[in-house]
C-alpha cells in the first residue's frame, strides 16, 4: 500500500501554530519592505538636496538669475518614463538652457548627477527640466520615431537619427519597441552616439 501523510487537523494547536507563523513571517517581510522603500526615498531626497544646494552655487557665482526646484513628478506630469523627480529651472535666464538642443541643461544634468555620484537607475529617476522642455521634447522624439521606421517599412533600408543624449536615445528605443517591423540599435560612440532604425527583413547595417 502506497504511504500517504497525514497533517495535523484544522484547528490543532500544530495548524494554528503554523498559521501564526506565516502570519508573523508576511508581517516582518512587509515591515522590511516598507522600511527597504523608505530609506530608498531618504536616500534619493538627500542626493537632490545636494544637487540643488551644487546648482543653486553655480547660479550664484555665474551671476545667473535662475532658480531651482525639486519635486516628486506627479501622475502625468512626469515628461519620461520612469521619471519620479522633477529638478525645474526658472528664471530670466532659463532660455540659455535651451539654445542649441538644450545642451547646457544636458550640461548642468551631467555636473549634477556626477557631483552627486548618482548611479544609472537613480539617474533615470530624475528630470533635469525648463519650461516644460522635456514633455515637448520627448513628443517630438516620439513623432520622429514614428515617421522614422513608417520609412524604413517603405524603403526597407536602415534611418540613422541625429545624435541623442542616453536619455532621448531611450525615448526612442521604447517608442518603437512593440513595432514588428523594425528594431533599433544604439549606434556610435559618446556625443556622436545616435538611433538607427533597422528593417526586421533586412538586417543589413548603415
Amino acid at each position: 500500500m502506497q504511504g500517504f501523510f497525514v497533517g495535523p487537523p484544522s484547528g490543532s494547536p500544530q495548524n494554528d501554530m503554523q498559521v501564526s507563523f506565516s502570519t508573523h513571517c508576511e508581517t516582518v517581510m512587509e515591515a522590511r519592505m516598507s522600511e527597504a522603500i523608505q530609506q530608498d526615498a531618504r536616500g534619493v531626497e538627500n542626493h537632490l538636496r545636494r544637487i540643488e544646494a551644487l546648482l543653486e552655487s553655480i547660479f550664484r557665482l555665474g551671476q545667473l538669475d535662475l532658480k531651482v526646484s525639486v519635486r516628486r513628478a506627479a501622475p502625468g506630469d512626469a515628461p519620461m518614463e520612469g521619471a519620479e523627480w522633477l529638478v525645474d529651472f526658472t528664471g530670466s535666464d532659463a532660455s540659455l538652457l535651451l539654445e542649441a538642443h538644450a545642451e547646457l541643461l544636458d550640461a548642468l544634468a551631467y555636473i549634477a548627477s556626477k557631483s552627486a555620484r548618482l548611479e544609472e537607475d537613480l539617474y533615470r529617476k530624475i528630470v533635469f527640466d525648463s519650461n516644460n522642455y522635456r514633455k515637448t521634447r520627448a513628443e517630438e522624439l516620439k513623432l520622429m520615431a514614428r515617421m522614422a521606421a513608417e520609412r524604413v517599412v517603405e524603403s526597407g533600408e536602415p534611418f540613422a537619427l541625429g545624435s541623442m543624449n542616453p536619455a532621448e536615445r531611450r525615448i526612442v528605443h521604447l517608442a518603437l519597441q512593440d513595432q514588428p517591423q523594425v528594431h533599433t540599435e544604439s549606434q556610435g560612440m559618446g556625443a556622436q552616439r545616435q538611433v538607427v532604425i533597422l528593417p526586421v527583413s533586412n538586417p543589413k547595417r548603415l
